[in-house]
């Protein structure tokens, strides 16, 4: 049972769910918050937050989703821990929002027993990871001059450019401009334009019209008609071929667009955010990039430094990656050791972030113990090590002569006498070494 002092926000519509959950919530020790409705939660969470434990969601409410109550809770100071309830056709979102800080997710039908073992490890990660609390990207002074930045640009509704090395999390951060901004309950809608076929990204991006092309069997809406007003983030935009460019400009100017097919022009409401890894300032990209695009793009910029520049940023995302990996594993884990942290602190991480968190949730995904060390991190490391490791001559020597005694043994059926012929040394030497190397065997006969 868990102490009284624990609490947990429930928000969920449905009456025989909601009554269910928190009739056994009670009976284990919780003190159980339930709002029956989306917007009462959103209304009343940030006055409690600091206060709850554990914030639990189902997916689908009457009034407004949990992704919702998940995207204001998120803007709170100090915020608990946030599980969902899903669908199962939930599950992709679900695995979304995990990405942008839930720390869980449960499908129905669940039982009951599998429901309250999740909670009691979404409960841990609050006490557990204490770093989690306070911030969103990070605690270095660098990533935290990107958070400020981030919400001062959340209040002019104008492009945002968003560069920094592959996999410094430049999909978080436009995630976090997003939430923070007045179209926080809108749709985020992100297209990698790098993962897009050529051929294809037009019609994704604008849509199409039915018989727009062979295979165009109905209407088609694109991603920027899908962002409706809320946020279309373009990811690798340095990727977008040279034809299209022309084509997003005319959006970016117009505020408008026609889908492929399409006479009518659409208006276009979202607001712009777009990320690269390359430099568009120079000429070292693979198709020319329009030098006016980039200045429509580029009105408001956000750099996101690489993880070797912001190492203080290391420890708090080992938590948080290491709290959501956890949650999802049946072996209990309850932390790294501090060789662990020291062996991250001291790598490099060309991968940045996301090399980090890969690492992570592999390390948990293959560990068996409850705490992660060196090598479940760097597994590559430990194999090397290994490998290369340098025995004193003593230890070869007695490994070598064990393992001739054990094959002269096994080829003379176990006699002493012919053993110690076919190793040249004495009958008295044999015994003296088989008992100093533990070896057993006697002879079933010696003639």
């Amino acid at each position: 049972m868990l102490p009284e002092r624990a609490k947990v926000g429930l928000v969920e519509d449905d009456p025989v769910m909601g009554g269910s959950i928190l009739q056994r919530l009670q009976l284990e020790g919780w003190r159980v918050t339930w709002w029956q409705s989306g917007r009462d939660a959103i209304a009343a969470i940030p006055s409690i937050a600091i206060g709850l434990d554990l914030v639990i969601c189902d997916m689908r409410l009457p009034d407004v989703s949990g992704e919702e109550v998940f995207n204001e809770l998120a803007k709170v100071p100090e915020s608990p821990p946030f599980m969902f309830i899903t669908g199962y056709g939930e599950i992709e979102q679900a695995v979304r929002l995990m990405r942008s800080g839930a720390v869980d997710f449960l499908t129905k039908p669940f039982s009951m027993d599998e429901f309250l073992r999740r909670i009691e490890t979404g409960r841990r990660t609050s006490s557990a990871y204490p770093r989690l609390k306070g911030h969103y990207l990070g605690e270095s002074p660098a990533i935290q001059y990107v958070e400020n930045l981030l919400h001062r640009y959340a209040e002019r509704d104008l492009p945002v450019l968003i560069t920094g090395e592959t996999g410094t999390g430049k999909e978080v951060a436009a995630r976090r401009l997003h939430q923070v901004s007045p179209r926080g309950s809108q749709p985020f809608v992100a297209v990698n334009c790098a993962a897009i076929p050529v051929d294809l990204l037009e019609s994704e991006l604008f849509g199409h019209e039915k018989g727009a092309f062979t295979g165009a069997q109905q209407r088609h809406l694109g991603y920027a008609e899908r962002a409706g007003k809320g946020t279309l983030f373009l990811d690798e935009i340095g990727d977008m071929p040279l034809p299209l460019q022309a084509k997003f400009l005319r959006l970016i100017e117009d505020r408008s667009f026609h889908r492929v097919g399409g006479e009518s022009p659409i208006p276009f409401h979202a607001r712009i955010v777009a990320a690269t890894h390359r430099d568009l300032t120079k000429g070292g990209i693979p198709a020319a990039f329009r030098e006016d695009l980039y200045f429509r793009l580029a009105v408001l910029t956000v750099d996101i430094p690489p993880l070797r520049e912001r190492r203080e940023d290391i420890p708090w995302l080992m938590d948080r990656f290491l709290a959501n990996a956890a949650s999802r594993s049946d072996v209990r884990i309850r932390g790294y050791s501090s060789l662990t942290e020291e062996a991250a602190l001291a790598s490099a991480w060309p991968g940045n972030v996301r090399e980090l968190r890969n690492r992570i949730e592999r390390a948990v995904a293959l560990t068996t113990n409850e705490w992660i060390m060196p090598g479940d991190l760097f597994p590559e490391r430990a194999m090397k090590r290994a490998a290369d490791l340098v025995a004193p001559l003593a230890e070869v020597r007695d490994a070598a002569e064990r393992r001739q005694i054990e094959r002269a043994l096994e080829q003379t059926g176990g006699q002493i006498g012919k053993a110690a012929s076919l190793l040249a040394i004495s009958r008295t030497t044999l015994w003296e070494k088989m008992t100093r190397f533990g070896i057993t065997e006697r002879p079933r006969s010696d003639s």
